[in-house]
């Protein structure tokens, strides 16, 4: 997302002198080895986690300690007006990881592609699902069979690609499911029972959304699903490499991923829900277990250093297991979850035969310790409570069918973008703004209840009551006034809310607001320019119909349920903001989740003090200012790559021309005073291609850009870039 970008104003990165080799190693220990998150015992640093000679900590103590951590991560990566979180100087291009994780030498399996047809296309092909994408929000269709069809279906709609984009200068990928900065650090793992015309035995593999294919890690033990699982069901796991954020966003990058993780669940939770399926989060199994579950055990191990770290650490290119998701047949009869049965059969995953090495992402890396340090303290114990996966469907409100524009849910999911800018006039119905919101609260439609339970799509994927709100910045919405509204997503959180906010606020519910939507009214005014400045002076939080900051109930939330909930806070931010895409771009306009805000000042402007709520994610919803300048280019075979290899076939003759075919390409620059007017490029492999670059913004897009160059020298790049261009 393009709006996480912090303002012209780097921090450069301290790098002090390296300490002596005796006092810490970052590669493995041949005397004594931990998780990729524990520092050694042996060390000699003084690190909160790593004496070996004092005292054992009671758990009462290592809670505290832990909660210390978490708290202090928290509070170190904050932005504010006069400081941002650490981070580094500018990007390192040449480093930037690569977003596509292999497993060398794994066996691939490849997946099926499914067209997107519109509405009436789709009904005419009973192959096609014609749901709409309002209906999955009432009810959800009949279960489909898992099997190869429907897997790559699943996939195809969650985590896929949905497009390449082009410059002609460079070309990038986009995904199903949205990251912050489009690093995509989530990883995601089948795990699975014989599935039909795919695999005869039951299966891990990870899922590498480039090839839309799967990539088999192991066979898993008969039985295993029959025992703890219902029929046609599996599993999904999710991991994150933090690297791939942190590579631009420094120490504030554990944030970030975290929300991916959100972003991926609820696009999970909604493409099975388009194949009759439901989705929960198995949040009682142990940080122990998902690793092996995952096969992430096979990573190597480190110690985590003292203090930002800078050289070539392949190391810390290891993946940190999040969650696993269950995905079972809607209406299934109520089945139970044994987390100690069940983590004691998952043991047996670490004696199975993993294949594959993982790729190396970049050759030299930073390693933020914070970021580590704060993974470490939040991972989660085992609790073997037993608990239901069923829960009762809950359809979220409807004021009205008209509302939408009839996009069947395939199209929604696929054609999500990131809005880079939004153009400060489009404006919003008040229903149609009430209708978002309405799909944005957890229990659905419910008269006579408070909101609070997670029972509502796709916020139903999520184990624990709600735990965050959100403040509004009405900007362009037709019929309601502009000002500072709050919805609040929890009602036993009323009253502490109304209490720790500014007391001049009026809390009082708008003109034709649903009796199901506990949405507040608490400031009129114009807050455009107080959006823009609180999301580090960013139009776009100002110049669409609204925007918003999610307000969590924070340190409360991680004294009673867990240090392990700071984690899960991010999760369900996400999750609101795959909701907040998708509304959008139902309705035909766009959104963008905004990363980088000033946190105590959003504080400040509600009147909170303390900790005990804490604004976590920003978003903002409008219409999108499109760029002409960019192509759009199809995600599956992908840029260079013929189509008859798309399904997997020898190349053909024709193919094969073309790669022999010498690139003959003919350029015509013509130049104004301050620009670089037209460049048309011509090739036996593509049609005439004509791009309008203004001279600042091809300057952008020049890797080095900031040295100073004159035009000759950037003429010569330009013919390079053309020159060298597989178009």
């Amino acid at each position: 997302m393009p709006s996480l970008l912090p303002s012209p104003r780097f921090f450069n990165f301290w790098n002090p002198p390296a300490p002596p080799i005796s006092r810490f190693s970052l590669s493995p220990s041949s005397s004594t080895t931990v998780s990729p998150h524990r520092i050694l015992s042996s060390s000699a640093m003084a690190m909160p986690f790593s004496s070996s000679t004092s005292t054992p900590k009671t758990h009462l103590e290592q809670d505290d300690q832990n909660l210390s951590q978490v708290l202090k991560y928290h509070s170190q990566t904050k932005h504010g007006f006069s400081n941002y979180a650490r981070g580094p100087h500018g990007l390192d291009w040449a480093n930037q990881p690569n977003p596509f994780r292999r497993y060398i030498s794994a066996p691939l399996f490849p997946l099926s592609h499914f067209p997107i047809l519109n509405q009436t296309a789709a009904s005419d092909d009973e192959t096609h699902d014609a749901s709409l994408y309002d209906s999955l929000f009432v009810s959800l269709p009949p279960p489909k069979p898992v099997c190869k069809a429907t897997i790559s279906q699943f996939f195809y709609d969650s985590l896929a690609l949905s497009a390449w984009k082009s410059t002609g200068f460079s070309t990038w990928s986009l995904r199903v499911n949205p990251s912050s900065g489009n690093l995509h650090p989530t990883e995601a793992y089948l795990i699975a029972p014989p599935v039909t015309s795919l695999s005869d035995y039951g299966f891990v593999a990870h899922y590498a959304p480039k090839e839309h294919s799967l990539e088999i890690r192991t066979q898993i033990p008969p039985g295993f699903f029959s025992k703890f699982f219902p029929e046609n069901s599996f599993l999904i796991g999710l991991s994150s490499i933090f690297w791939r954020e942190a590579w631009k966003y420094g120490e504030r990058a554990f944030r970030y991923c975290n929300h991916d993780v959100g972003h991926a669940i609820a696009a999970v939770a909604m493409a099975a829900a388009g194949l009759g399926w439901d989705v929960k989060v198995l949040d009682g199994l142990g940080y122990a277990d998902l690793k092996k579950l995952m096969g992430l055990h096979t990573f190597p191990e480190f110690e985590i250093p003292s203090q930002p770290v800078k050289g070539s650490l392949p190391v810390i290119e290891f993946e940190h297991p999040d969650c696993v998701l269950a995905v079972f047949p809607s209406g299934t009869a109520d089945f139970s979850m044994n987390y100690e049965e069940l983590s004691s059969a998952i043991l047996k995953f670490s004696e199975l035969d993993w294949k594959g090495e993982p790729n190396l992402l970049s050759k030299q890396h930073i390693c933020w310790d914070i970021i580590y340090r704060t993974a470490m303290a939040v991972e989660k114990p085992l609790t073997g409570e037993s608990g239901s996966l069923v829960e009762p469907f809950h359809s979220s409100g409807v004021l009205g069918e008209r509302l939408y524009k009839g996009f069947t849910w395939r199209e929604v999911v696929r054609k999500r973008r990131s809005a880079v800018d939004m153009d400060g006039v489009t404006t919003m119905a008040r229903d149609t703004f009430y209708q978002i919101l309405l799909h944005c609260v957890p229990s659905g439609s419910i008269e006579g209840e408070k909101q609070r339970r997670e029972l509502a799509l796709p916020f139903r994927a999520l184990p624990w009551d709600a735990e965050v709100h959100a403040a509004l910045f009405v900007h362009r919405v037709v019929g309601l006034p502009q000002g500072l509204y709050f919805l609040v997503r929890n009602e036993d959180h009323f009253d502490e809310l109304k209490k720790a906010t500014n007391p001049d606020f009026k809390w009082v519910k708008p003109d034709g607001c649903p009796s199901s939507l506990p949405l507040y009214e608490l400031r009129r005014g114009n807050y455009q320019t107080l959006s823009k400045r609180l999301s580090c002076h960013q139009d776009i939080a100002s110049d669409g119909c609204f925007s918003l900051g999610m307000i969590a109930h924070y340190e409360p939330t991680l004294r009673e349920m867990g240090v392990h909930m700071y984690p899960r806070l991010f999760w369900e931010t996400g999750v609101i903001g795959q909701v907040l895409y998708l509304e959008a771009h139902a309705l035909d306009i766009s959104a963008t989740g905004i990363g980088c805000f000033f946190d105590d000042p959003v504080h400040e402007t509600l009147g909170l003090k303390g900790s005990n709520f804490q604004s976590l994610y920003h978003f903002t919803v409008g219409g999108p200012v499109l760029d002409k300048r960019i192509m759009s280019l199809p995600a599956y075979p992908g840029p260079n790559k013929p189509k008859s290899l798309e399904k997997g076939d020898e190349e053909s003759g024709q193919a094969k021309k073309l790669k022999r075919t010498p690139l003959k390409t003919v350029i015509t620059i013509v130049f104004t005073k301050n620009t670089l007017k037209t460049v048309r490029t011509e090739s036996p492999l593509n049609n005439l291609c004509i791009y309008f670059l203004q001279w600042k913004n091809f300057c952008l897009l020049c890797q080095n850009f900031q040295e100073k160059r004159t035009k000759t020298v950037l003429f010569h790049r330009i013919l390079a870039r053309f020159l060298k261009c597989k178009i």
